[in-house]
């Protein structure tokens, strides 16, 4: 076969050679192929052609060689093919192999860092031998931004997911996606601070704070107290050398006062606002990695004077200095009394103040005058002491008219002294010995100062009055002692599940549970329990099963109880509790624990509007009747709860200065649910039924 010389060729293709020279070809497929012109030919001297390669966003193009035959020179003077992007050579091929000074592709793939490619092809103006060009096959392929991280605009702040063609963000629990679609911030705008003491830190803190955030922090407490920050050691936002908090700040407003901006990494320690109100605004931008900050606030009060405890008597808690809001309780020796405004009392309770003085003035103890004692039929009395005085410690002596009567005492009454029968026996009684049965003044004192929190763990002796109802010493309901043998609980709690066959309801064996009094700890036993049996049940003549209705049941214990520091009567009450009252719920029952707790628990909470609670328990379907009461919140969090049944709802009475039952734990629907008031039968509404049954009348 003959061939022509390349330059001969050349001039006798003169049209081609022009029409490839300089020639730009855009390429917006998905794939292709490329070749050199004429091939698998030789290809033209003094030639230009440049495809452009672009494929969708969120791809790259892959590019491979599958034949290459260019004319080899030093560094690829002469002819070659140039793979480049918009700012760079990515590389420059000649020759069929690669050598010291010239690299021909082989088996190389080249992938392009974005969606835009670019391959040249040059050849000189000779081409003595035969060369055939290349043969390039390109294709789009996905890019894994998630995994690739160099291009910081790409990243997520949190969780990245990658599909064909793109990516997108996402955050964490409790975060938000920015308007960047990247940046993940907190919804942290109001948060509302209400206790006497906490803690407040940035989001996430130790770790880095939320980006693009602006958080604000209220603290809210009454006139009288002054808020007090303490910003921990570790404090870091990030701040600028030569302009002040430019990025993100922290800025604290105080009545009147104004702290900030702040940023670095130095704390700002202690600060003292001279506010009941503080506002702290937390503001983030876009950027950084900074660690953030946290501190602890505490609140002081308005100081009042120093108390002077009166003759003959004590001032609890003794302490040298009190503080708005501090209570103190006034109490006498034994045989003294308080007297305030000429009524005696068994204490007194003051309290502190918000500007400063005491809501009133110490009262004095007065000495018990016990009267003169009731004669004694046939008999003498003679005072121990000449001044014939009848106040403490006074005594007199009885004596029978003898030799004909003797001293037979059966004394059944307070007031009462039997006669006397012919003997020579005397009895002396002493006048501050007084028998009488104390409702509702537990001989431990329940601190007034704080509300109770979730669910605490009661103090041992505070509710002397609750009774736990168990079977096997598992607590199954509670109630509340009244007098000295009856008490009082949930009617449900003492028959049977009732099934809708059923026409009438089946009690509990008296023999099939214990009540217990004087209990602490939930499966322990302790050293002050007294355990009975029942003698007798009586549920509400109204009560209604299906519906809770009068929901209300009194218990005849075996034999009287021993009433000591830790068994003692609950009062039976005089007056209705209203809303926004506070009460005390204590029981064994689960409660948020999902389990027994080890000893008696109590939660405080205030009563609901019936009106409140029965719209809410309307939307379900649950009928509230007029002799139901309602408490709790309405976010949840404190309530009854299984096996709580029964057990007393208590509240204090400032007018007689001592604890009285408001209600029995009845039912609810879930445990501490927002919007789910627990519900309570309401004692004073059956106050008649309950003394007509069981003859207490305390």
């Amino acid at each position: 076969m003959f061939f022509f010389p390349f330059r001969l060729f050349q001039l006798f293709f003169p049209l081609l050679w022009l029409l490839c020279k300089g020639e730009v070809i855009l390429l917006r497929e998905t794939y292709g192929e490329i070749r050199t012109p004429n091939f698998p030919d030789l290809y033209p001297s003094d030639s230009e052609v440049t495809w452009n390669i672009t494929v969708p966003e969120g791809f790259r193009i892959r590019l491979y060689f599958i034949h290459f035959d260019l004319e080899p020179s030093y560094l690829c003077e002469y002819d070659y093919a140039k793979v480049e992007t918009d700012e760079q050579v990515l590389a420059t091929f000649c020759g069929k192999e690669s050598t010291d000074t010239e690299q021909a592709p082989g088996k190389q793939v080249i992938t392009s860092p974005g969606n835009f490619l670019s391959l040249t092809f040059r050849s000189d103006f000779s081409n003595e031998e035969r060369y055939t060009g290349f043969d390039a096959h390109y294709s789009a392929v996905d890019v894994d931004e998630c995994a690739e991280g160099n291009d910081e605009d790409m990243v997520c702040d949190h969780h990245c997911h990658n599909y064909i063609g793109g990516f997108y963000c996402s955050c964490r629990f409790g975060y938000l996606l920015h308007s960047d679609n990247r940046t993940c911030k907190v919804e942290c705008s109001d948060n509302l601070y209400t206790q006497r003491s906490g803690t407040i830190s940035s989001a996430d803190y130790p770790n880095s704070y939320p980006k693009s955030s602006d958080c604000l922090y209220r603290i809210e407490l009454e006139e009288g107290f002054v808020v007090n920050l303490q910003f921990d050691d570790s404090f870091d936002i990030e701040d600028h050398p030569e302009v002040s908090c430019p990025y993100d700040y922290l800025k604290i407003k105080a009545g009147k006062k104004e702290f900030g901006p702040i940023c670095g990494d130095k704390s700002p320690g202690r600060i003292e606002t001279g506010s009941n109100s503080v506002q702290i605004l937390f503001h983030s931008d876009g950027s950084g990695e900074n660690g953030g900050w946290k501190l602890s606030y505490t609140v002081t009060g308005v100081a009042c004077p120093e108390l002077q405890e009166p003759v003959n008597g004590k001032i609890e808690p003794s302490q040298t200095k009190y503080t708005f809001k501090d209570q103190a309780v006034i109490t006498c020796n034994p045989g003294y009394q308080v007297l305030r405004d000429n009524v005696e009392m068994e204490s007194f309770q003051i309290e502190c103040r918000k500007d400063g003085t005491w809501s009133n003035q110490v009262p004095r103890c007065q000495i018990v005058d016990c009267k003169l004692p009731k004669e004694l039929e046939n008999g003498f009395m003679t005072f121990t002491t000449s001044e014939n005085t009848t106040t403490y410690q006074s005594s007199v002596t009885y004596s029978c008219r003898e030799p004909y009567y003797t001293m037979t005492p059966n004394i059944t009454d307070i007031e009462e002294i039997a006669p006397c029968a012919m003997d020579k026996r005397k009895i002396m009684l002493i006048l501050l010995v007084f028998f009488f049965v104390v409702c509702g003044e537990p001989q431990f004192s329940r601190s007034m100062l704080a509300r109770i929190a979730r669910g605490n763990t009661a103090k041992r002796g505070i509710s002397p009055w609750i009774a736990m109802f168990s079977r096997n010493r598992h607590p199954f309901c509670g109630g509340s002692l009244i007098g000295n043998k009856w008490v009082i609980t949930a009617a449900h709690c003492l028959h049977h599940e009732v099934t809708p066959e059923e026409t009438s309801l089946t009690l509990n064996t008296l023999s099939s549970f214990n009540i217990t009094l004087g209990k602490h700890k939930t499966s322990k036993k302790d050293d002050s329990e007294q355990v009975f049996q029942a003698t007798n049940l009586f549920l509400h003549p109204m009560y209604n099963a299906s519906t809770f209705q009068n929901d209300i049941a009194l218990v005849e214990l075996s034999e009287q109880a021993f009433l000591n520091d830790y068994v003692m009567p609950i009062c039976i009450p005089e007056e209705e509790v209203h809303p926004e009252d506070f009460v005390v719920i204590s029981g064994w029952g689960k409660q948020f624990l999902k389990r027994l707790p080890e000893a008696l628990m109590e939660i405080e909470i205030p009563v609901v509007d019936h009106e409140v609670c029965k719209s809410g328990y309307l939307k379900i379907g649950r009928v509230l009747t007029d002799d139901m009461l309602c408490a709790g919140l309405r976010e949840g969090g404190k309530d009854a709860c299984s096996g709580d049944s029964g057990g007393p709802m208590v509240t204090f009475s400032q007018h007689k200065n001592n604890w009285y039952l408001a209600g029995t734990v009845s039912w609810g629907v879930g445990c501490g649910d927002s919007d789910r008031y627990g519900v309570y039968s309401n004692v004073y509404k059956n106050v008649d039924w309950i003394k007509a049954t069981s003859g207490v009348n305390y």
